[in-house]
C-alpha cells in the first residue's frame, strides 16, 4: 500500500517495517454493482480457531492502507479482514453514498472472508458509525468498537468539505513526493508519526494523467451520519475508544454509554490525538487485544440478552 521513501523508512522503527512488511491477501468482490477491495491477513496463532475474526473499517476519506500497521499485531491472533469502503482506496464509485450501502459492505466483507465466528467489527471516526450501523444483527456480528466516533450531527471531515477547507475537486501533482508532501489529516494533529504518515500518504495515491491523485471521491460527503439512537439499535456487545485529544470528549463518552444501555467499556487512549493509529499506534493495538482477549472468554449482558 504505497512505497515508504528512503528518508522516512530509515527513521522508522523496526516494529513498523516488520507490520508493514506483512502483506494481506487482497481480492476484490461485487457488492450492490460496485468493486470492493477486501484485504485479509491470516491467523498465524495456534489454537486460536475458535476466537473471533475482526474487520477494521476506516474513517471518511481514508483507506484500508491505515490498518497496515495495526492488523498484524492482530492477526497474530485472529483472522482480521479491512475493506476500503466505496469512494475510498481502490474500492469503485458510486453515484450516491451512504451508510446503509457502506454497512451492506461491511457485511458482504464478513460473508466472504469465511470467519468461523461471527466477527468483531472495529471503526474509527466515521468508519464507527458504519460499524455500528453494520452491527443491528447479533446473529452476523460478535461485538463493535467505535474509536473516537463522534456523537454529532457532521464528522470534521464533512465540516471540511462543506466550508471548503479540504476535500474539494481532486488536484493532480507532477510526482508522487510533492503530493505526499501536500498530505494532511482532518482534523490536524501535531505529533503523527512521520513514518506513518508517510505510508499512509503514498497508500492514499494513485498514478493519473499528469501525476498523482487522491483516491478518495469528494462526493462521500454528502452523506448523513446517523443519529445517536442508532447505538440503541446495537444488538451485539459494544465499546467506546476515547481518545484523550481526540474528539469524543468525557461527557460524549458518558452520552454513548447511556445510548448502549450502560453497557459499554469506555477505553481511554492517553495522548492520543483522534487519528489514533497515526500518533498512539501501540497503545490503541494493545486496547485492542486486551478488549478482544477479554470478550473471547466473559459473557455479556445486552438489554435482556446475555452475548457470548
Amino acid at each position: 500500500m504505497g512505497v515508504t521513501s528512503d528518508s522516512v523508512s530509515a527513521a522508522a522503527p523496526q516494529w513498523f517495517c516488520d507490520a508493514v512488511g506483512s502483506r494481506p491477501v487482497e481480492s476484490d468482490i461485487d457488492v450492490l454493482g460496485a468493486s470492493v477491495r477486501v484485504r485479509i491477513w491470516d491467523r498465524a496463532a495456534p489454537g486460536a480457531e475458535d476466537a473471533p475474526g475482526v474487520v477494521l473499517v476506516h474513517g471518511g476519506a481514508a483507506h484500508s492502507g491505515w490498518w497496515d500497521h495495526i492488523a498484524p499485531f492482530l492477526a497474530r491472533h485472529y483472522r482480521v479482514a479491512a475493506l476500503d469502503l466505496t469512494g475510498h482506496g481502490d474500492s469503485g464509485r458510486r453515484e450516491e453514498y451512504g451508510f446503509e450501502v457502506w454497512s451492506a459492505e461491511v457485511l458482504a466483507t464478513v460473508e466472504h472472508a469465511n470467519f468461523a465466528r461471527p466477527p468483531v467489527l472495529i471503526g474509527h471516526s466515521m468508519g464507527g458509525w458504519v460499524a455500528m450501523a453494520s452491527a443491528t444483527d447479533a446473529a452476523r456480528v460478535a461485538g463493535v468498537a467505535a474509536i473516537d466516533t463522534p456523537l454529532r450531527s457532521l464528522s470534521p471531515e464533512q465540516v471540511a468539505a462543506r466550508d471548503k477547507r479540504a476535500f474539494g475537486p481532486l488536484k493532480v501533482y507532477a510526482t508522487q513526493d510533492e503530493a505526499v508532501s501536500h498530505f494532511r489529516t482532518v482534523p490536524d494533529q501535531s505529533g503523527s508519526l512521520p513514518y506513518v504518515m508517510d505510508h499512509v500518504a503514498r497508500g492514499s495515491l494513485r498514478e493519473v494523467d499528469g501525476g498523482w491523485s487522491w483516491k478518495f471521491d469528494p462526493r462521500i460527503f454528502g452523506s448523513a451520519r446517523p443519529t445517536p439512537d442508532l447505538l440503541r439499535s446495537v444488538r451485539c456487545r459494544a465499546a467506546v475508544f476515547r481518545a484523550e485529544r481526540g474528539l469524543v470528549t468525557t461527557d460524549v463518552a458518558s452520552d454513548m454509554y447511556e445510548l448502549f444501555g450502560r453497557s459499554a467499556p469506555v477505553i481511554e487512549l492517553p495522548l492520543a490525538g483522534h487519528h489514533v493509529m497515526l500518533d498512539q499506534p501501540l497503545p490503541l493495538v494493545s486496547g485492542l487485544l486486551t478488549l478482544l482477549a477479554d470478550w473471547a472468554h466473559s459473557v455479556a449482558q445486552v438489554g435482556d440478552t446475555a452475548v457470548m
